[in-house]
């Protein structure tokens, strides 16, 4: 888990997602401009990091280039970096997008792990969402993965719709396990500035669910996947062995190096984060300018180092090492009320979150800044 990983942002959706909300509604030059500044920066990074042993093209929906595009994207990194033999490479995939020429050409390109935006089986649900596909379409795909060959499969669900009842949530995750994925990304449904649903929920037309909600929302997922054979490893993420744990997610979560390309992409060195540009037209402008897209930087101190450490930690299975806990006379007795309550436990010597402790994993590292 020490080599960095590489992030790979593709900002193109073919339709404005009310979810996603930012995301650019793809045209060919918007591509085509888009993949000559990404080789650019590509190009400015060559021997700065690596040798990397992830791979991630996320963001919009990566399987919307056509093959030759990706390829093109591929074989210009390998110019440039340095990869591990058993790199894990993933890509993002729509389930509109995999038809059997894609699939193939995804198999060809070498990726080993597709994560699947699957998001609902639910035709009203995936309407509500903006979604393109059906729930007869994710089927069809997650269909079409596995006779490809691909044994490395995660896929995205959503939680917490307008109307949605944990009944239904459960008819969803039926359904998703059913296809034996050896990853499950479960998130509760966020209502960002700027989208459609803050609209909505601006106009009363869409509310939130209360923390009860939430919690019995995520309770209910945590114990059926865990009771169907899942590793419950961070708040969201499920895996069928630790070896199908997202291995580059876990690098954010461990705060091992990592290097972010695109609009909007981070990257972090383990003392320093910097950002680009979130404006696609801005990212492009200024590589074509021959300058770098950075937006911003942050050199992190200390204790903000230690607050990550403990923060990211309480978010994971792994927990927090009690030694970077500091020196407060009065830690043990915090972490004796946190076992008391039944939101932490002690193995190791770490501190590591149950599942009360998950529900709560945002105020938890307050308990160690007071």
């Amino acid at each position: 888990m020490s080599n960095p990983g590489l992030y790979i942002h593709i900002p193109f959706c073919r339709s404005k997602c009310p979810y996603c909300g930012f995301y650019s509604i793809a045209s060919s030059s918007h591509v085509s401009r888009y993949l000559a500044a990404l080789k650019k920066e590509i190009a400015f990074y060559k021997g700065r990091f690596g040798p990397f042993d992830s791979l991630y093209l996320g963001g919009g929906t990566p399987t919307l280039l056509e093959v030759k595009d990706l390829e093109g994207t591929l074989n210009c990194l390998y110019e440039n970096f340095d990869f591990s033999v058993d790199m894990e490479r993933t890509i993002e995939a729509n389930p509109c997008d995999m038809t059997h020429e894609k699939i193939s050409g995804l198999r060809l390109l070498g990726f080993n792990r597709i994560n699947l935006g699957v998001q609902s089986f639910n035709d009203e649900e995936l309407a509500f969402l903006g979604r393109r596909h059906n729930g007869r379409e994710a089927e069809d795909a997650l269909e079409g993965l596995r006779l490809a060959g691909f044994d490395n499969m995660g896929m995205d669900l959503i939680y917490g719709l307008y109307g949605q009842t944990i009944k239904g949530w459960m008819e969803t995750l039926k359904k998703a396990v059913s296809f034996a994925p050896e990853h499950l990304s479960c998130y509760q449904l966020t209502i960002e500035g700027g989208t459609v649903f803050w609209r909505m929920k601006e106009k009363g037309i869409l509310e939130p669910l209360t923390e009860e909600e939430e919690r019995s929302f995520f309770v209910a997922t945590s114990g059926f996947l865990e009771d169907k054979g899942y590793i419950h490893y961070e708040i969201s993420n499920f895996a069928r062995k630790s070896s199908r744990f997202s291995r580059h997610n876990c690098k954010y979560w461990r705060r091992v190096p990592y290097l972010g390309l695109g609009p909007s992409a981070h990257s972090f060195n383990g003392d320093k984060r910097w950002w680009n540009y979130r404006s696609i037209r801005r990212y492009c402008e200024a590589l074509e300018q021959g300058n770098m897209p950075v937006e911003g930087d942050e050199e992190l101190s200390d204790e903000q180092k230690r607050m990550e450490i403990i923060s990211l930690g309480l978010r994971t299975r792994r927990g927090v090492d009690m030694r970077e806990l500091g020196h407060d006379p009065g830690l043990s007795g915090k972490i004796k009320v946190l076992i008391e309550s039944g939101h932490v436990k002690i193995f190791n010597d770490r501190v590591i979150p149950t599942r009360e402790g998950y529900v709560v994993a945002d105020r938890l590292p307050l308990y160690f800044f007071m």
